[in-house]
């Protein structure tokens, strides 16, 4: 059984008004902190799984460095970090790395850093080509940019590379989300990744809209009808030119699929290390004896408490919740999940359902094909609400609180 390793590195040039991940502005001294603080982690984290009753499979194939910013890392810290990873895990001879990069950060030295460090993935957070709209968001760079990085990224040997686009940015039109689109298949990456904008009060632009407020740009907001419409543009305008949907918000040409997300909606094992950092690994065998799948980690989302008083919270999954989370993660993916296989799995856990699947067939948000069942176009839009009617049982009843 392979691993994944999540690395979060929540330093930004700016704070997106759309943003509500745990990430700011901080010094340079303090990323050194902050890499230090890593690294110690990584060494030490086989004692604490173990204490926290979950195993920690290996090879390692996927590592994914996201944030934030982790562009913004000085090499040397990089470096350092790459150095941690690399002697407490085997790496895969092919393991997928990639690194989410904010375009206009990345320099020559920083473009030496990722090769030296076997980068060989890069996920961009362009999220609109247009200017206008890309400002109005706080971000601090161009269509030009953009454009430009991707090219010294291939010369620099990395053309797997992906494009973050956000669909209900403010000033989006019809004509500039199909602007975004085209800008992002005559690039020729081979990923997209395209997002509904969240509402919520996490972000400013967020609780400027649930307001009615006219800061960060929120009157020029489409409304949410417009905003599923342009999603649905990307569905069929990214197929037509063989950028092809394989999960909910994510669409690559053949063989491009993100290795490292695959694994969350597969759910396989993974390790997150730093500030909002969350994991899953199989449980130990004195907890699979209790009917214990699984255990779910996650740490502080303090910036501050990650150093002074860090904690990591261990979530039991029963058989009961790896089930659900079996439903509502794996019909994220556009290839659904195998019903066969689940029951042969799950056994009487999985008998709960057949009334409650039988009913969103029949409202038209899952399709069933023989043993396979999948969203359906409509459901994709409101797949939330799928999800929820899948929820019929209670999840992660055992909660523990282990001191770093």
């Amino acid at each position: 059984m392979s691993l994944g390793i999540y690395i979060s590195v929540p330093f930004c040039r700016s704070k997106c008004s759309y943003c509500n991940f745990a990430s700011g502005v901080f010094s340079a001294a303090q990323m050194g902190r902050y890499v230090d603080r890593l690294c110690a982690d990584i060494v030490s984290c086989r004692p604490l799984v173990a204490q926290l009753g979950c195993r920690v499979p290996g090879p390692v194939d996927s590592i994914y460095l996201g944030g934030g910013t982790p562009s913004l890392l000085p090499e040397a810290e990089l470096k350092k970090l790459f150095s941690a990873i690399t002697g407490e895990f085997n790496l895969a001879p092919q393991a997928e790395i990639t690194m989410e990069c904010a375009p206009a950060t990345l320099t020559e030295p920083a473009l030496d850093a990722l090769v030296a460090c076997g980068i060989n993935r890069i996920s961009l957070g362009v999220q609109s080509f247009v200017n206008l709209e890309a400002a109005s968001v706080a971000r601090l760079h161009t269509k030009e940019k953009v454009l430009s990085d991707i090219e010294h990224l291939r010369q620099y040997g990395i053309s797997n590379i992906n494009v973050d686009l956000i669909a209900g940015v403010p000033h989006q039109t019809r004509e500039s989300w199909d602007f975004s689109l085209d800008q992002a298949v005559s690039a020729g990456v081979p990923h997209v990744s395209v997002y509904m904008l969240e509402v919520d009060d996490d972000s400013r632009l967020g609780r400027e809209l649930i307001a009615g407020g006219n800061r960060y740009h929120a009157h020029f907001v489409p409304d949410d009808d417009l905003t599923a419409e342009f999603y649905e543009t990307a569905c069929t305008q990214l197929a037509r030119n063989g950028i092809d949907q394989y999960e909910i918000s994510n669409f690559s040409r053949p063989g491009f699929e993100s290795q490292h997300n695959l694994k969350y909606w597969n759910r396989q094992p993974y390790l997150g290390f730093g500030v909002d950092a969350h994991s899953m690994l199989p449980a130990s065998a004195e907890l699979t004896a209790r009917e214990i799948e699984s255990v779910r980690l996650a740490t502080t989302d303090s910036f501050e408490d990650f150093f002074n008083d860090a904690q990591v919270k261990a979530d039991e999954v029963t058989l009961d919740a790896a089930l659900e989370e079996s439903f509502f993660l794996g019909l994220r993916l556009n290839g659904g999940i195998r019903l066969n296989e689940l029951s042969e799995e799950f056994g009487h856990q999985f008998r709960k359902y057949v009334q409650v699947i039988a009913q969103l067939v029949s409202d038209g948000m899952l399709s069933q094909t023989g043993d396979i069942l999948q969203l359906t176009p409509r459901g994709r839009l409101i797949s939330n609400e799928v999800f929820s009617g899948l929820l019929i049982l209670p999840t992660f009843p055992a909660t523990t609180f282990v001191p770093v």
